[in-house]
């Protein structure tokens, strides 16, 4: 004899027995009893009974009456997203469903409605509970909004306009209960502001339910697009001894005790005694990691963590971030923006394409543009502009900026807006910037002034790409780091890669949260990634 346990039942299979064997029928001999292909049991279903190993059934040929056999069809409850219960190919279905209650509506005809919601979809599904139910009165008509259950029940099609289905309960259990008069999440809207203090609970709501939904959707176009376009993935360290960026605002890591720190006979903190033994920092940025594996492996992209230690309230700044940084051997600056363009293009064709029911709840109430913008990327080539030409432009805009317009000082935000919300009506690359307010790593050009840099910007948001080609030259590269004040020992692997086997590379960066910021049309960078990190801010 076998035993095949199927959820909550057990069946008794003899699979010695040729007048029991699912497998050929009821005088069939069993061809494989020691093969485990269905729970375990050896057995197959009969013809016409479903396939092996499906979910949701069992058949088994059992003594009912001493010398009558007839096969049993055991259906087996299954379980479902919301998301799926929601789908008119759901109807007909014993299902169980899980989630938290949004909302309960007592009807005077001896049932309730329950909207339930488990985070697959941004809509609710609608579960019938009658008080047939042996916990109606105890429990289902004490349900509020917070209250976790799981539904079991029979979907069918539904008589409102704005759902195909419905869920009509034959049991509902009680998992956790959340206090009306306590919990924060009630009917009425809270603000952004407000949300970001219950960061524990917001993913419930709509609207940032809707972000980790789009959030994960571009995640994983970016890992398609990338392995698509045969680039490695690459892991680069979260602790570094080198500032990428030159900039200075990096978070020290050190187990050295503030209160009493080693010292130097000269009276300054011994960092030999550090854990490293030398000053280290989270990084800003995997580039110049990124930039060893892709001179050996031709194409790698880093997506990680980064950290920027800058003193920063703005609704564009958090102090940990995630980044995106391809980078591409015997790639020239026109491959990168090809590069960025194909891969900026393809996050939105994807976000269109799978998140359409989290896209109108943004264009409804955040944003109305945003179904518009994302059109526009993929629709449109890139307008390809050089910062020269982009300050002559601004120029003659006769627009009043706040911050002057004049060559050699970085364009900000208002002038990377005008320029594709007004201006163009569309993505602008901008290129060949002055050397002066660029990181010491990008290739000079032949005029000397500007280097081979590439500034991805969009509609809404401005700025969303910055990149270059690598400066390759070994003595033009150590030029601009003494320029840059810094020093060249602590960067000799770097300056080896241009020593042994040197080749034209380039790459860029994408902050997720800008990117998450331009498809959601949400207006603050803290709204868009999970727990938000700000001066002042570590809370959750």
């Amino acid at each position: 004899m076998g035993f095949a346990r199927l959820g909550s039942a057990s069946l008794l299979l003899d699979r010695g027995n040729p007048l029991f064997c699912p497998k050929k029928g009821p005088f069939g001999k069993c061809q494989n009893p020691g093969d485990s292909q269905f729970f375990g049991s050896g057995c197959m279903p009969p013809p016409g009974i479903g396939r092996p190993g499906a979910i949701g059934w069992a058949s088994c040929w059992e003594a009912q009456t001493a010398g009558a056999r007839f096969l049993t069809l055991l259906h087996m409850q299954e379980t479902l997203s919301v998301r799926a219960a929601r789908n008119p190919n759901s109807i007909g279905k014993d299902a169980i469903v899980r989630g938290w209650i949004r909302t309960r509506r007592d009807s005077k005809g001896g049932f309730s409605f329950l909207e339930l919601n488990d985070g697959s979809c941004l809509a609710n599904i609608q579960v019938v509970a009658d008080a047939k139910l042996t916990n109606y009165e105890s429990e289902v008509k004490q349900l509020s909004a917070g209250c976790s259950v799981t539904v079991r029940g029979e979907v069918k099609a539904s008589g409102g306009k704005e759902q195909a289905t419905e869920i009509h309960a034959t049991e509902l259990t009680v998992h956790g209960w959340a206090d009306p008069e306590a919990y924060p999440l009630q009917k009425k809207r809270h603000s952004f502001e407000k949300l970001r203090e219950w960061a524990h609970l917001r993913p419930r709501t709509n609207t940032f339910g809707a972000v980790a939904r789009v959030r994960n959707r571009i995640c994983k176009s970016i890992h398609d697009f990338f392995q698509e376009e045969g680039f490695l993935y690459l892991h680069t360290p979260i602790i570094t001894a080198s500032d990428c960026e030159g900039a200075g605002a990096m978070f020290r890591v050190s187990t050295i005790d503030p209160e009493k720190p080693p010292r130097t006979e000269q009276g300054v903190v011994d960092y030999q005694q550090d854990f490293f033994g030398r000053p280290a920092y989270l990084t800003v940025s995997g580039q110049l990691e990124g930039e060893i594996y892709a001179t050996a492996l031709g194409k790698i992209y880093t997506f990680g963590p980064t950290f920027r230690a800058e003193n920063s309230n703005t609704t564009r700044h958090l102090a940990e971030f995630w980044m995106i940084e391809p980078e591409a051997a015997f790639f020239e600056l026109p491959d990168n923006m090809a590069l960025a363009e194909r891969f900026l293009k393809r996050i939105c064709r994807d976000v269109l394409a799978d998140c359409g029911e989290d896209l109108q709840l943004f264009a409804d109430h955040v944003d109305k543009t945003v179904l518009e913008r994302l059109h526009n990327v993929v629709e449109h080539d890139f307008r390809r502009l050089s910062y020269t030409e982009a300050v002559e432009l601004l120029k003659d805009s006769g627009k009043s900026f706040e911050f002057p317009i004049a060559w050699g000082s970085d364009l900000q935000a208002e002038h990377e807006r005008y320029l594709t919300e007004e201006k163009f009506r569309e993505p602008v690359i901008l290129y060949d910037y002055p050397a002066t307010i660029k990181p010491f790593y990008m290739r000079v050009n032949d005029d000397g002034r500007t280097v081979r840099a590439m500034d991805v910007l969009v509609p809404g948001v401005g700025e969303i790409i910055g990149g270059s080609q690598r400066e390759e030259r070994l003595d033009v590269l150590e030029a601009r780091m003494r320029e840059q004040h810094l020093n060249l020992d602590d960067y000799w692997w770097y300056r080896d890669l241009r020593r042994f086997g040197t080749v034209p590379h380039s790459g860029f960066g994408l902050g997720l949260e800008r990117m998450v910021q331009f498809v959601t049309g949400m207006a603050n960078i803290r709204d868009v990634i999970p727990f938000p990190r700000t001066p002042g801010n570590a809370e959750f």
